[in-house]
């Protein structure tokens, strides 16, 4: 379903620090968390190709030039499209679900986010590599519900709600929905006309302005149009202006993302237009 088969496993395995081939992982538990914790650690999540007026495609070999060669990073679809091939071609059985983000108020919003669901010895388990800086590093647990997983300084929690189950984190001492979604299949040709809001619609968060964002064990940071914001387990959130001058360093430094010649002469360009 994922076209695993295309995927050259292991550049991708060296892109995410994993030094081994094809025949030396099993679709088991362990490599399940090694894989998905690796990937969320070397691939920053970020939208820039939607603000520069790109089309985003969710091909395979598409995906494979740009997060694996070209050591870009992606948003959702591309990132848990790309975690589903390399799990996939691995031996896990692997499908998609649609969510619905809960983290701007009470708002009801359209299923536009896409996650994953690996089942591994009969057993449920939520992985996505897409949700920003708030998202899990690590598998969460489906078949037990109301279950505290510890990732890092960051909890999480899966919890029931009518047929729906909706992804919780502990900050600050309160539990926080982030996103919730049905038992229905999503397949990747549904992922293609999300993306495709997600990229050009007018009223979708990602169009005019940068996202980049990164979980950390600790720490969680996200640039978002011209704020930095560092987010705490304990609640605390610090904001800052980001200047133009210090915009490509801070990109690198904080997280990771060094962009080619053309896309960083692009991002400032649209920077300083905004000035």
């Amino acid at each position: 379903m994922w076209s695993g088969e295309e995927l050259d496993l292991d550049a991708y395995l060296a892109r995410i620090g994993i030094e081994a081939g094809a025949g030396e992982l099993r679709p088991d538990l362990a490599t399940l968390y090694a894989v998905h914790r690796a990937h969320t650690a070397a691939i920053t999540f970020e939208s820039l190709d939607v603000l520069f007026g790109r089309p985003v495609e969710l091909d395979v070999k598409a995906l494979e030039d740009k997060l694996v060669h070209g050591r870009r990073g992606g948003y959702c679809y591309e990132q848990n499209s790309l975690l589903a091939a390399a799990l996939e071609r691995i031996g896990f059985e692997v499908s998609g679900r649609g969510a619905r983000n809960r983290t701007r108020g009470d708002s009801l919003l359209a299923v536009t986010h896409a996650v994953l669901v690996v089942t591994v010895e009969g057993e449920p388990w939520l992985c996505d590599a897409g949700f920003g800086y708030q998202g899990p590093r690590e598998p969460v647990p489906l078949a037990r519900p109301g279950v505290e997983v510890r990732q890092g300084e960051w909890t999480y929690s899966v919890r029931e709600e009518g047929d729906l189950l909706v992804l919780c984190v502990l900050r600050g001492g309160t539990w926080r929905d982030l996103y919730a979604f049905s038992p229905q299949r999503y397949h990747p040709v549904d992922y293609v006309v999300l993306n495709h809001y997600s990229s050009s619609h007018p009223h979708s968060s990602f169009v005019g302005q940068a996202i980049v964002q990164r979980p950390g064990d600790a720490l969680r940071l996200s640039f978002v149009g011209r704020e930095l914001t560092r987010l705490y387990p304990d609640g605390r959130v610090e904001r800052r202006p980001v200047t133009s001058d210090e915009l490509l360093s801070l990109l690198a430094r904080e997280f990771g993302l060094r962009l080619p010649e053309r896309d960083a002469s692009e991002l400032v360009r649209i920077y300083r237009a905004g000035d």
